[in-house]
């Protein structure tokens, strides 16, 4: 009787949300291979059964592993994307607050599917899905400002891979340097030239964050 009642009390420590938590951690610092139900219930102090109540099997984990990832990082792009605003700049300035808060976009999360993605064709199939629909949601932001069909998918697509770069690059600018840009990216995405309110507005936002990678 000791026995089962320790053993329901370890199960009732642990939770689905822990499950996932550990898994993505697991996948941002080590990769999927490490992924696995025996490490993950020997981090959380749980039987390995106790992974059955919450999921079928690993298969299904690496698919709520994807569905996490594709809702926080594409869902916030194409979020901002969407936002209404006066000028293509604050259309723009939209996007980049995804750059500068990790609440958005987890840029760590991000490479880690795309590191997953060179091993797993199906995965690499979610993760071009997910580019492409967050190319076109910055498509149709410039669109919607007036932008040509052709000029407005290239814009687009510069922005993305510029800020996707960066992240692949491990580009380790300080804030105060790459605020120090802002003006001069918004140039070169916008062909427009930004406000000093634009400006200032971006870099209390941004501070007020204090995470992530500013474009």
């Amino acid at each position: 009787m000791t026995a089962l009642v320790a053993s329901g009390d370890a199960q009732s420590r642990s939770t689905k949300e822990d499950w996932l938590n550990h898994a993505i951690a697991t996948l941002v610092t080590d990769g999927i291979d490490h992924v696995k139900i025996q490490v993950i219930a020997k981090e959380l102090n749980v039987s390995r059964s106790s992974f059955y109540w919450f999921f079928e099997s690993l298969q299904d984990l690496h698919d709520q592993l994807l569905q996490h990832w594709l809702h926080k990082n594409t869902g916030g792009i194409i979020e901002r994307a969407m936002r209404p605003a006066p000028n293509i700049i604050r259309g723009i300035l939209n996007v980049f607050e995804c750059w500068v808060d990790e609440a958005l976009f987890d840029p760590q999360l991000d490479m880690a599917v795309r590191l997953w993605a060179r091993r797993s064709a199906t995965v690499k199939a979610v993760v071009q899905q997910a580019d492409t629909q967050r190319v076109d949601a910055v498509t149709q932001m410039y669109r919607r400002h007036g932008y040509e069909e052709e000029d407005a998918f290239i814009r687009a697509r510069v922005l993305y891979f510029t800020q996707i770069g960066h992240y692949a690059l491990e580009v380790d600018d300080d804030m105060e340097t790459r605020q120090s840009h802002l003006a001069a990216y918004l140039r070169s995405f916008s062909g427009r030239e930004p406000t000093t309110d634009e400006i200032e507005d971006f870099r209390r936002f941004t501070f007020g964050r204090q995470s992530g990678i500013p474009t």
